[in-house]
Formats: C-alpha cells, structure tokens, sequence
C-alpha cells in the first residue's frame, strides 16, 4: 500500500470519527503534551495522518478538504512528502489556520482539538478569534487518531538517569529551593511545570525518550515550600532517586496528575503557569476546579538558561571533544576530496558520525544532521532522508551543520567547506558571512541588551551589499537538554530578555541561493562580562566551537585589521586547543587550516 493510500484510509477513520464527535474541523498539531520541539515517536500524529515527517506544521481536517500549514523551511519537504489531492498546502505565518477556518465553516460550526496539544495561550485566542464568527472551540476527550492509530509505537519505557551535581553544578534541591523562593514572592502556591527541559533540568535528570533529546517525559508541580509532585511511572527511577532529589519529592504515576490538579483546584491554591509553555489541558482542568491561575513565564527557564561555572566547564570540554571529531571528518574529506571520493550526502553524515561516536562520553546526535551539497544548502532546515540524497563531486561547496549530545555537555556547528572549483562571487559571499560572524562574536554590549539588538552586527556586511537571510542569527543552546533553548535568542524578531552572563548562544549567519548554494558559518558562544571600561557594565561573548573555517572561501583582503586579528586569533586558539590531541594526517591538516591569513 502506498503511503497516500495510507494516509487517505486514515483521513477517511478520522472523518467518520469527527461525524459522531458532531465536530466541523479538527486540528492537528506537530506538538506532543509537553509542548516541546521535538517528540518521541509515539507522538508523531501529524506524520501519521499527513505524511509529513517535519518538526512544525498543522493540519485541519475538515469533512470534504484538509489543509497542511508549513512554515518556509519546510514548502518543499511538505510538496514532497504530501499528496495535493489530500492536503491543500498553506504557509503557517503568512495564512494562519485560524484565519482560514474562518472562510471554511459557517457560523455554529465546531472546531474539536486535543487540548493536550495545545498551549493555553494558543487555545485562548483561538477561541476568542473563533468566537468572532460564532465558531465554537471543544476539547475532545479522546483525539480520534488515537482512536484509530492501531500501529503506533508504544511510549519509551526506559529509565531515567540520574544527572550527577558534579556535572550540574547544583543540586536538585537548591534548584527547587530558588525557585520556590519565587513563587513565595510571588504570593504563588504551586508552579505547573509540563515541559521536558525544565523538569529533567530541576530534578538533575536526563533519559533517552525523544530521539536527539536527552529527557524523560513527566509532569511536575513544585510547591512554594519547595516539595515536588513528579508524575512518570516509578519503574523508571532507580533505587538512588530520592538519595539523588532529597526526601522532599513524591512520585506518581502519570495517570495520577489530573487527580492533583483537581484537588490544587478545589483547595482553591494560585497555581504559577507558563500560558506560553503549558498544555492547555492541564490549565483548564485547575480552573475548572477552583485554581487561581497566575500567568506568568517559566521560572526555570532563565534559571536554566543562565549556566553555572561546572555546566560552562562541561560545555568546552563537550566542545573540544567535537572539534576533535570535526577535525577527523575535515581532514578525512580533504584527503578524500584529492583521492577522488565517490559519496552522497547520507555517506558523509554517516561518516561524520562515525568520528563523534569514537569519542569518550558522547551520546548522540543533538538534531538531525543537515548535510548539504549545492542547491540543497539553500534549504536551511534541508533533510536528506527526505529525498535521494545528492551525490558528491556535482559541486563546489559544501554545508554540514550537525552536533552533538556528550555526557558533559551539547555542541552545535555548521562549517561550509570548499570540496570543488567555486566562483569569486562565492567567495565574496563566504567573506560577507564571515564579516557578520566576527562582528557579533567581537562585539561587546551593555548589560540589559537582548538578541534583537545585536542582530543587525551579522547582517550589515550583507546588508551593504545587497544581500540578507531569511532565519535568525542565534538560538539558545541547553546543557545536555534541547539543542534549541530559551528564552535568549538573536533573530530581528527575537526575545526581549537580556543576554545575561552563562547564557550559551549560536553564532550562524548565512546566505542562500534558491536553486544554486547555500552557506553557513555557525560557533557556539557563551556571554561572559567583559573588560570594564568607561562607566558601563558589558558583557561579550566567548567562542566554545573549536573548528577551523574554510580560509580557500575567504578574500582576505575584503578583511579590515581587526577582522584579520580576530580570524588569526581564534584559529590560533583552535591549534593550541586541540593540536595536543591529534597526530599524523590530522595534526598536519591542523596546522596548515589554521594557519595565519
């Protein structure tokens, strides 16, 4: 059976379910009920009733047309993945679901959602948006592709493992008692807490549930005297878990939560949420029952994002151990490139890979490698799993952008390198890119300056030229958690919230060619206060990646001095990093990569 005739049969079960349920549409988003940017297999409904296997869209299903909504990485992978006869393919900012419900159904229609998968603070203004044209919004009590989902993968069952304080650099228990010290000043009973990072990050916890997220799944409230509810199945901790979090936390099976949340309600306690990051579900339970609902941001999350000195001390040792791997793979391809190689995209992830899990303490990939050769690289998000992977030797550039999850630590890093003859347009570009990177990783900032501000430093040498890209320039990084983390990020449409010091943040601007190539070049900085002078606090950002750029597609002489020292002296660094633990073929290629320009 083909996968549309799969899809079709399923569009079909789920219609016939929406029939009985008296429900005009129903919504399915690529969401699981943490809410999270990635999830485990069992919760790839989207996927399951689309085809699509990418990380953001939504789906509407209504009784005779459905609708794929993809944000701009995604409009190729969907067109290649999803059949036109089935789903009407939109774009997710530019014609918002919502909006497009609104022509599709007349007035006393009703949209069914499981509200699990949704945040709160969606599901208001949904609501309220839906409302405007006599548009209902129900809850369902079951989500029809579960009813009908007879293959799906059973949840992970694995045990969690205990994150050591000597690698967190604080214990569960003085985590607990910050926070909790906020929700007392805060004049807050308890604090809901549904997202994966922030609760395997309070308890010193990890596992392996979500491929390339290194959390167990669970729900938490914590309570202004710092005592925790943890609710995940108690087969998986061990018998070192209360040594591990202190007496202070109960466990619960997850089936037990909406019976707390009722009680939190009938007690009638002022519940903390994050209406941004809490499953709408949840947030409607409690104040069904009673709760009084403080909307406010996830304490943990700047917590969380604002690194100790040990989570610092991990991050560059989980570094150094990826450059180690990253210099293998450059050096490898080089020689290879000269020997002839014949290889595809896949081949050369599989490859780079292969020299990550040779070192001491990794776990696995952080995301899915972007390994991308020609006009491919002009796709940021590209897959080559989704398609036939393009084969090696076709053209001049070429973008790996990968990391990786080590038991100190998670990296990030994309390098474009030279594997074939390039144009001096090419090389002018790379040089732009390059421009933008040294600014931002070289400039230094007041305290209280967010993302936004510093975002126009990586893109005025393209601007000046006529040139730009369309993503952001820097998200946040977690420690051994997700890849992508808030709440600190540098995008023109970035957070408000300051850098601050021990915050972790990509630095990767690019640019793109639809058809033709595509570049990036991305390190990991943290923020660290900088030399003071004059009358006000700064910060700056140090470089953690420790990997050469391709100086074969830089034009030195576009370089200002300074740009030549900063290039001179970073890879300076790299060699002195690094050159102790290479030999051979790799220690030469070391040194002639960072040699001075």
């Amino acid at each position: 059976m083909s996968i549309q005739a799969s899809v079709a049969e399923r569009l079909d079960a789920v219609r016939r379910s929406m029939q009985k349920l008296d429900i005009q549409a129903f919504i399915v988003p690529h969401e699981d009920e943490h809410l999270g940017e990635y999830t485990a297999p069992a919760d790839e409904r989207l996927a399951w009733i689309t085809g699509f296997t990418g990380s953001a869209g939504v789906a509407v299903i209504l009784k005779d047309n459905a609708a794929l909504f993809v944000d701009g990485r995604y409009t190729v992978q969907a067109r290649q993945q999803v059949a036109e006869e089935q789903f009407i393919l939109l774009h997710l900012t530019q014609d918002p679901f919502i909006h497009w419900l609104l022509q599709q159904l007349p007035a006393g229609s009703r949209v069914g959602i499981d509200a699990r998968l949704h945040s709160l603070d969606w599901y208001r203004k949904a609501a309220q948006t839906l409302a405007t044209a006599q548009i209902s919004l129900h809850p369902l009590d079951e989500n029809p592709i579960d009813l009908h989902w007879t293959e799906r993968p059973a949840p992970s069952s694995a045990p969690a493992r205990l994150f050591a304080e000597a690698i967190a650099g604080e214990s569960s228990q003085s985590k607990r008692q910050r926070i909790a010290a906020q929700l007392r000043a805060q004049s807050a009973d308890a604090l809901l807490l549904t997202q994966n990072e922030s609760i395997n990050w309070l308890l010193n916890i990890r596992g392996s549930d979500i491929p390339a997220l290194p959390v167990v799944n669970a729900f938490a409230i914590l309570y202004s005297n710092a005592t925790l509810d943890l609710f995940i199945e108690p087969s998986r901790l061990d018998s070192q878990f209360s040594t591990h979090v202190g007496n202070d936390v109960s466990v619960y099976p997850s089936c037990k939560l909406s019976d707390v949340l009722q009680r939190l309600g009938e007690d009638a306690l002022s519940v903390w949420l994050d209406s941004a990051t809490t499953n709408a579900a949840c947030a409607l339970q409690l104040q069904q029952h009673g709760a009084q609902l403080l909307d406010q941001p996830d304490p943990t999350l700047l917590a969380k994002a604002c690194k100790n000195e040990t989570e610092i001390a991990g991050m560059c040792e989980a570094h150094r151990k990826d450059a180690l791997a990253m210099c293998h793979f450059l050096a490898w391809l080089d020689q290879s490139v000269g020997d002839g190689l014949q290889s595809d995209e896949a081949q050369l992830a599989e490859k780079l890979e292969s020299f990550r899990q040779q070192q001491p303490g990794y776990l696995e990939p952080s995301f899915a490698t972007i390994s991308a050769l020609g006009p491919n690289a002009a796709l940021p998000h590209y897959n080559f799993r989704n398609t036939t992977p393009r084969p090696f030797g076709l053209d001049g550039i070429y973008l790996v952008d990968s990391g990786g999850h080590y038991d100190e630590g998670t990296t990030d890093i994309t390098r474009t390198v030279q594997v074939g003859e390039v144009s001096d347009e090419v090389r002018l570009l790379f040089t732009l890119v390059m421009k933008g990177h040294i600014a931002l990783s070289r400039a230094p900032f007041p305290k209280g300056t967010c993302g936004m501000q510093l975002d126009v430093l990586a893109r005025l040498p393209l601007w000046q030229a006529g040139f730009n890209y369309d993503h952001g320039t820097g998200h946040g990084v977690g420690h051994v958690l997700s890849v992508h983390e808030g709440p600190q990020r540098i995008s023109p449409k970035g957070s408000m919230t300051p850098l601050e010091p021990g915050m972790v943040i990509s630095n990767e601007p690019g640019y793109y060619r639809e058809g033709a190539f595509g570049m990036r070049c991305e390190n990991l900085v943290v923020v660290e206060p900088a030399a003071q002078i004059g009358e006000t606090e700064r910060y700056t950002f140090r470089n953690l990646t420790l990997v050469p750029f391709d100086k074969r597609l830089l034009l030195p002489e576009l370089l200002t001095a300074e740009e030549k020292q900063w290039w001179n002296d970073y890879h300076r660094d790299v060699f002195l990093n690094l050159a102790p633990s290479l030999q051979g073929k790799e220690l030469l290629w070391l040194e002639h990569a960072t040699a001075a320009i």
